[in-house]
């Protein structure tokens, strides 16, 4: 109980929601009485209505209440009186027909016009007894008031009418005083009911409310200490299952954000770790030829140092292209390259390309070639980053292909473009290296050659690619050589896709 009593005395929820309740429940409670007492004085004027309705009529059946077209006081005050004093809520009037007050056995000082409402009185004569109206209160003006109304004949002619008022001053009186404290002992009930009623309903909603809000706080500081399996479940329905859906969905996409993270972090290291490797070869190689000139420059002969600067010269050579292509990557992954395309025949371009890597080629002993139909349709691209892509596609072919081996650039028309195969015919790729080879710096297996990997190369490829909205595809065996094939696309089919 202590702990329930600090739960509820520490959480201002449950307060808000008793309050809440007690103040709709207080203000029903207000319309009701209200609503009681339009009800309650409907009722008794109905019911007073219904058990003193004929009174009228008896009085001037039995007292002949006009003697010669003027009240007759003598016989009539007496049972008039006696019936007031044995019914102190009724007041009676003698009207004439018109209307006018002739008489009464009230006081005269109370009674504040001489007249009623004839038509109300003829009215209540022609009602049924449920539908008869209200009429006038000559002791009140302008409170209408239950009456009771009969006519008045002498020798079978209208003399009058006899006007019984059935609530009288008094009788108000000393229902206002009940009223009071009827109403109040109902006010009472009905707030110290609301009250409690508030108060359980306001503890049912509390503990079912902080119960779900319990259980998600616990899953909530589960997923902050590190289990990041915890999820929030049970909630099907409601606002309580759009926070569980929403956290969950939240811890999802915080998950997926951690193993990204540790993705490209594991990545940064393995790009450290290879550039670092890249860059320090042809470092070593300059750093130990230029020593040796330095040291032996008088003993060594012409030829001798012309090797060794042509040895500095290719590891600088060497050392430019990576840093070159690093620093495209950078662009690349940074978005910051935009293509400028425009409409160009990729034959031409292809063929220039293989030009300079001719003299390369004859080094090596290795068959450069061409294939492609006599005539191709234009494609749409930026032509500097197409030359990139057939550059390190060529070079990567180069590493791979044995002296004496065969590289060659194969285009095709198609119906979306010109599709492009670079195929070499070098060791092949391992079937469990393809996935990762655009990855950067992925470092595949070694032992099949004496390589440094793939580099950023191809990955510099598939980033100019995807800005040309295509993709490259691999076809690679061991021992089988290896294909690179992509398709860039005619100007009117580039703009199609755009649009869609």
């Amino acid at each position: 109980m202590m702990i329930l009593s600090k739960a509820i005395k520490g959480n201002l929820l449950f307060w808000r929601i008793a309050l809440v309740f007690t103040g709709l429940l207080i203000l029903l409670g207000i319309v009701f009485i209200i609503i009681a007492s339009r009800f309650s004085e409907s009722y008794y004027n109905t019911a007073h209505q219904e058990l003193y309705g004929n009174i009228a009529q008896h009085l001037a059946t039995f007292t002949q209440p006009f003697k010669n077209g003027k009240p007759d006081t003598t016989v009539t005050h007496d049972i008039i009186h006696a019936t007031m004093v044995a019914n102190p809520s009724v007041e009676v009037y003698l009207l004439d027909t018109a209307g006018n007050i002739v008489d009464y056995v009230v006081p005269d000082t109370t009674v504040h016009v001489n007249k009623v409402d004839i038509s109300k009185v003829k009215q209540w004569l022609s009602a049924k007894e449920i539908n008869r109206p209200m009429g006038d209160n000559p002791k009140a003006p302008g409170e209408p008031s239950i009456f009771s109304a009969a006519p008045a004949y002498e020798n079978g002619k209208l003399s009058g009418y006899v006007y019984a008022v059935l609530s009288s001053e008094k009788q108000k009186q000393i229902l206002h005083s009940i009223n009071n404290r009827f109403y109040f002992r109902l006010g009472s009930y009905i707030f110290f009911s609301a009250l409690a009623a508030a108060f359980l309903v306001g503890l049912f909603t509390f503990f079912s409310i902080t119960r779900s809000v319990a259980n998600i706080t616990a899953v909530v500081m589960r997923f902050k200490e590190g289990d990041y399996t915890a999820r929030i479940e049970g909630h099907s329905k409601g606002d309580m299952a759009m926070l569980s859906t929403t956290f969950n969905e939240m811890a999802d996409v915080i998950v997926d954000n951690f193993e990204k993270v540790a993705a490209t972090d594991r990545f940064r290291q393995e790009l450290i770790a290879n550039i670092s490797h890249d860059l320090r070869t042809p470092l070593s190689a300059m750093q130990g030829y230029v020593e040796t000139l330095m040291m032996k420059a008088k003993e060594l002969p012409d030829e001798e140092k012309m090797k060794y600067l042509l040895i500095v010269h290719e590891s600088t050579r060497r050392l430019g292209g990576l840093v070159e292509q690093l620093f495209q990557y950078a662009k690349l992954e940074a978005n910051i390259v935009i293509p400028e395309k425009e409409s160009f025949l990729i034959n031409e371009l292809a063929s220039d390309i293989l030009m300079t890597y001719q003299l390369k080629a004859a080094e090596r002993n290795i068959q450069l070639e061409i294939k492609a139909p006599s005539r191709l349709s234009p494609v749409f691209g930026d032509i500097a980053l197409t030359e990139r892509v057939f550059q390190n596609l060529l070079d990567n072919a180069f590493k791979f292909t044995p002296d004496g081996g065969n590289i060659t650039i194969e285009l095709a028309q198609t119906v979306s473009g010109v599709s492009v195969k670079i195929v070499d015919t070098g060791a092949g790729i391992p079937f469990e290296d393809q996935p990762y080879i655009f990855e950067r710096y992925k470092q595949l297996n070694k032992e099949r050659n004496n390589t440094s990997g793939m580099g950023i190369g191809l990955a510099i490829v598939r980033k100019i690619l995807e800005l040309h909205q295509t993709t490259i595809q691999i076809f690679s065996e061991p021992g089988k050589g290896t294909a690179f094939q992509f398709t860039l696309p005619l100007r009117n089919n580039f703009i199609l896709q755009g649009n869609s």
